[in-house]
């Protein structure tokens, strides 16, 4: 299946690489729920923010936003308490899960901020989409030079080696439902590319592809693996899965389409845009499905 690649910028793989803990904001500011609408007024102007989390006895209990002080005053209820306000079905991250998964939900839903918490629910930080901003450029900031030296030292690593075929093949067990490691394998194919000197948009091509393939077999396998062969002309990406396998492989390629569970798409996944996002990387892909034993998915990124 022949597609047009789509060039991928640095932030945009980013979002894909990056965790929440390397972006969020540390040092939250918060209220407690017997506050006054008042004292949130006061906290929000000095502050110059629109919303905090509401914390009682270490536990997050709420978030009060600057929607919700504008109701406050426009019903004349400053002396009204913060807990009697606030938004008490919260949506919350873990410091540990992907910033993809953040900017889907702030895509998805228009979330101002979102809550980041431990294993027990207490609050770590707090994310923002200008945290995300901030993130990214620094990011970027720190790797660019690393990227350059990294390139330089391996780009002539085939050119060293003499064989009638030279190839490099990297292998990667994916777990079913690991969302806590769901990109690693596509971020170790990434950095590897990087050391061998690869361009940079093919770099970018490649790793999110590679990202689209992995979370795939997290979310809809009982596991599987991820296979990149690079050879001086050509990347060859192969996500092989044992899974129910896909009845309607037409339907699966439809933008949109998506079978993953609800709570998967909670956690901001399972958006039905994997094998779109897959065919605009990649110049060559082939998927083949067999119901009851598994999928398999082949990619080619040429290097001429």
């Amino acid at each position: 299946m022949k597609a047009m690649p789509t060039d991928i910028t640095r932030a945009q793989e980013l979002v894909y690489e990056l965790k929440i803990e390397q972006v969020m904001t540390r040092e939250v500011i918060t209220i407690a729920p017997d506050s006054s609408m008042g004292d949130l007024k006061e906290l929000l102007r000095v502050n110059r923010i629109g919303g905090v989390p509401v914390v009682e006895d270490g536990a997050l209990v709420g978030i009060i936003t600057m929607e919700n002080l504008i109701k406050a005053m426009e019903t004349g209820e400053l002396s009204a308490i913060v807990g009697d306000k606030m938004t008490t079905k919260l949506q919350t991250m873990r410091a540990n899960d992907s910033v993809i998964a953040a900017v889907s939900l702030f895509g998805q839903f228009g979330y101002g901020r979102l809550p980041v918490v431990d294993g027990e629910g207490g609050l770590v930080g707090i994310l923002t989409p200008s945290d995300i901003v901030r993130g990214l450029l620094r990011q970027i900031e720190v790797e660019w030079h690393a990227e350059e030296i990294r390139r330089y030292r391996a780009r002539h690593i085939f050119e060293d080696i003499e064989s009638d075929q030279t190839g490099l093949i990297l292998r990667y067990r994916v777990k079913a439902h690991d969302f806590s490691r769901g990109g690693e394998a596509s971020a170790k194919i990434k950095r590897a590319l990087e050391r061998l000197g690869a361009h940079p948009r093919i770099v970018r091509r490649v790793a999110v592809a590679a990202y689209e393939a992995e979370m795939n077999l997290v979310i809809h396998s009982h596991g599987g693996e991820i296979i990149a062969e690079i050879c001086p002309e050509r990347i060859e990406v192969t996500a092989v899965d044992r899974g129910p396998g896909i009845a309607d492989v037409e339907k699966a390629l439809e933008p949109g389409y998506s079978t993953a569970a609800a709570w998967v798409r909670e956690l901001g996944f399972g958006a039905g845009m994997g094998f779109t996002d897959i065919r605009a990387c990649a110049d060559q892909m082939k998927l083949n499905s067999e119901v009851g034993v598994g999928t398999r998915l082949e990619l080619c990124f040429s290097l001429r």
